[in-house]
């Protein structure tokens, strides 16, 4: 008769390998962990940074720490300081402040543009095709700097005409009253 004798793999019962497999698992969670604080991070950062969606001309001005810096600003267009040189495609014009709490855009727009007291700053606007919603009394909202000289040079430019349309009744169609 033949002889079996059963022997125990090392690698099961080896003395280190509870070790080895606690220290991976070590590995694991501060590797997850990580992530997750820096995932947490992105998020509040993202949403304090984006608390506000631009900031208006006079808070613009009042506050010295942002010349140099970009900001998103808002205002409205005053019509007759547009001028657009179409051989170098620049676009200058001047905002008046928009106050931040309104109950009809539009109806802010007008009395901005109108007071004559509304702070105001001049738009400088290059390498960009005038849009055809450049208009009096538009809402710019606009990306870029202000430079020490008191312009501000904007690399991105909104605009936003609520007096373009005109609102429908409950089941009447939308009609465009600038045509």
């Amino acid at each position: 008769m033949a002889q079996a004798a059963w022997e125990k793999p090392q690698s099961i019962g080896a003395p280190g390998t509870l070790q080895k497999q606690q220290g991976s698992r070590w590995k694991f969670l501060v590797g997850g962990l990580l992530i997750l604080g820096a995932v947490a991070y992105l998020i509040v950062s993202g949403t304090l940074s984006g608390a506000q969606y631009f900031m208006t001309v006079d808070e613009l001005m009042s506050n010295p720490e942002y010349i140099g810096k970009t900001v998103r600003i808002s205002g409205a267009v005053i019509g007759e300081t547009i001028d657009y040189d179409d051989e170098n495609l620049i676009i200058n014009f001047t905002i008046a402040n928009v106050p931040n709490e309104y109950q009809d855009l539009a109806q802010a727009l007008h009395t901005a543009v109108g007071d004559s007291n509304a702070a105001r700053i001049p738009i400088v606007v290059e390498n960009q095709v005038k849009p055809d919603l450049l208009q009096h009394e538009a809402q710019a909202i606009l990306t870029g700097t202000l430079g020490t000289d008191g312009v501000f040079r904007a690399t991105e430019l909104l605009l936003k005409c609520p007096t373009r349309f005109e609102d429908a009744n409950h089941g009447q169609e939308i009609t465009d009253s600038g045509t």
